[in-house]
């Protein structure tokens, strides 16, 4: 499956911004996804999954809250609602699939295929 991240961008802080993660190839609703995200002079981190049919999400404590993962298998994408954004939330974000298909993959080698990755941006 071929994934396709898009949506990143400068903003402010405060702000909201919403990634999107298109898939071709094959259908999306095999696979759990995530959102790993890797700012400058940083290991890549996970930050939120959810499992094949959406009915289980998962986030990272830095994102609780103000973060929220849903997908349209219908479509087959997959979207990270990012609200209330911090300059912390800076970083180049990635959208992955899981076999697996749950919501609680977060090691980043149990994931199968990656998009390339959407900057975001946020200035104070």
């Amino acid at each position: 499956v071929q994934l396709q991240a898009s949506g990143g961008g400068l903003v402010q802080a405060g702000d909201s911004l919403r990634l999107s993660c298109a898939a071709s190839g094959r259908t999306l609703r095999k696979y759990g996804m995530g959102w790993f995200r890797q700012a400058p002079g940083k290991e890549r981190e996970f930050v939120a999954g959810i499992s094949r049919r959406g009915e289980s999400t998962n986030y990272a404590d830095s994102v609780q809250g103000r973060f929220i993962i849903v997908r349209d298998n219908a479509i087959n994408t997959v979207y990270l609602q990012m609200n209330e954004l911090k300059r912390e939330d800076t970083a180049v974000y990635f959208c992955a699939a899981n076999l697996r298909g749950g919501s609680d993959v977060e090691n980043e080698y149990e994931y199968d295929f990656w998009g390339q990755g959407t900057q975001v941006t946020v200035s104070s």
